[in-house]
Order: C-alpha cells, then structure tokens, then sequence
C-alpha cells in the first residue's frame, strides 16, 4: 500500500498553516516581550536569588540521577545554576533554553534524515516528509527565539541544550549496525521524547513568562510541539504492532487501523510537566 501523495499533502498543508498560525502571535509576543523587559531597570535581589535557588533544585531533580549520572549531574547543576553561567533577565534565559532545545530538535532530525530508512531511498514517504518539515518548524522556533533575544541584546543561543545532548548521542550511537525496522522504532521513540520535552517545557513556561503575552508565545509553539508528539506516537504504535505498512495517507487503509489508532496520540487529558527544562538550562554562559 503506497501513501496517497494528495492526503499527504493535504497533512502538511494543515501541519504548515498551524506553524504559521503559531508563529504569527510568537512575532506580536516576542515585540511585547522587548518592551516590557526594557522598561524593567534590574531585578530585586531577593527574587532573583529566590528564582536562582528553584532553578538549582529543578536541574538537580533533571539532571542528577538521570541523563549524567549522580556525580555528574550535580556538577552540572552547579555550573548551569552559578550566577556566572545565567544571564541577568528571567526571560532571557527561558527564551535561551527554548532556543537551545529547538537547536537539539534541528540537528537530531538532521542526523535522522542521513539514515537510508528515514530520510534515504528505503524511507517510508510520509515518515521522512515529516521529519524534513518537522526540522524546517524546528529551525523557525529557534530563529524567533534568538531574534527576541538580540532586540533584548541578551546573547543568542545557537548551541543545543547541554542536559539532552548526551541521550541523543548515547541514541545516535546505539543505531549503529540496527536494522531498518529497529532503528526506525528507535529514531521514533527519540523524536518523541525530544518533542515531548519541548512541548511540556512551553508549557510550563506559560507559567514563569512576566506577561500574558509571554504565554501566549509559548502557548502558540508548544501547540505545534504537541501535534509533533501526537503524530509521532500514531507512527510509533503502527511499528509496534508490527504494521508499518499502514503509516499511509491513503483512505484505504482506515478501515485497517486498530482501534486504539484514534486515540493513541493524545495519552494524557492535559499535558504534563515532568519531563520540562528548567528555565535556566540553557542559559548562555
């Protein structure tokens, strides 16, 4: 059964119109951002101490017994959460670790994409067209973020974040000598994790942004993020039964979905924030 090339079209058409549908308000959100954070000379102390001491424990709670390992996480924690490495304005180093994970969506879809069965002659279409327009969105986000940044003149982020390279790589590594139908499985489960982290950190980052405007900027991408994450887990349980031949647009095959294909890419009610960065995480040193 071959993809429909017209319904997949359709799909990404719907897939861009919501990308610009979310970046149109992140532009609005992001000119409101520089203006509100100009007119606020410094920081009270007290506050930013405060706002320091919970990013430590966050990244204590990420970090320390989980991507790094105990000893390493905590060294990691006191470098990310020292005041040397964090930049003086809160929303510029929530607008820094969103840059910086957005920068670790683009390269890891960049690496996918060199496989022959994601983005080769082997690939499913419909698979590898969604990670070539799902990294194009990715490099948008990451843009938007780092222009806010320079009218802000606070530095721009171009580096992945630091606490979620090492799983990619240990990720990328583990591919080596997999066959096709495992390392699809594989690449699927991490591009969920990471688009999960993305989603989950916008929306805790509704939370911490000083305005309603700031939210509504991540509320706008952290809706794209989701849409990533609920396509992803479709595809993920088509290779998990064992059906990778109904990853298809064609009409055809809906009468051929389990049951559960209805309902699977949507896991929780309301989303979660377990899996969030914390705001300071990939703050330029």
């Amino acid at each position: 059964m071959t993809p429909d090339p017209r319904a997949l079209s359709e799909l990404l058409d719907e897939s861009q119109d919501l990308q610009a549908d979310a970046l149109r308000p992140t532009r609005e959100s992001l000119e409101e951002l520089v203006e509100l954070t100009h007119e606020v000379p410094e920081e009270d102390p007290v506050e930013s101490r405060a706002f320091h001491e919970a990013q430590r424990e966050a990244l204590a709670r990420a970090l320390g017994v989980t991507a790094l390992g105990a000893v390493g996480g905590l060294a990691l924690v006191g470098a990310l959460a020292s005041p040397a490495f964090a930049t003086s304005s809160r929303d510029a180093q929530i607008l820094q670790t969103a840059a910086s994970i957005e920068n670790l969506a683009v390269a890891t879809y960049t690496t996918a994409l060199t496989l022959d069965y994601i983005g080769g002659a082997s690939a499913n279409p419909v698979v590898a067209k969604f990670a070539r327009t799902t990294r194009s969105q990715h490099a948008e986000h990451a843009a938007a973020f780092n222009a806010a940044l320079r009218a802000l003149r606070a530095p721009v982020q171009t580096k992945p974040d630091p606490a979620f390279v090492p799983v990619v790589d240990k990720a990328v590594k583990s591919l080596a000598g997999a066959s096709a139908a495992a390392g699809t499985t594989a690449v699927v489960g991490l591009a969920i994790e990471l688009e999960n982290i993305a989603a989950e950190t916008y929306v805790k980052d509704t939370t911490l942004t000083s305005s309603t405007s700031n939210r509504a900027l991540f509320a706008s991408i952290m809706g794209v993020e989701a849409q990533h994450v609920a396509v992803l887990l479709a595809v993920q349980a088509l290779l998990g039964a064992g059906e990778p031949q109904l990853i298809s647009l064609d009409p055809g095959t809906a009468a051929k979905l389990p049951a559960a294909a209805g309902k699977v890419g949507f896991p929780h009610p309301f989303y979660l924030t377990s899996s969030a960065a914390p705001a300071s995480q990939g703050a330029v040193k």
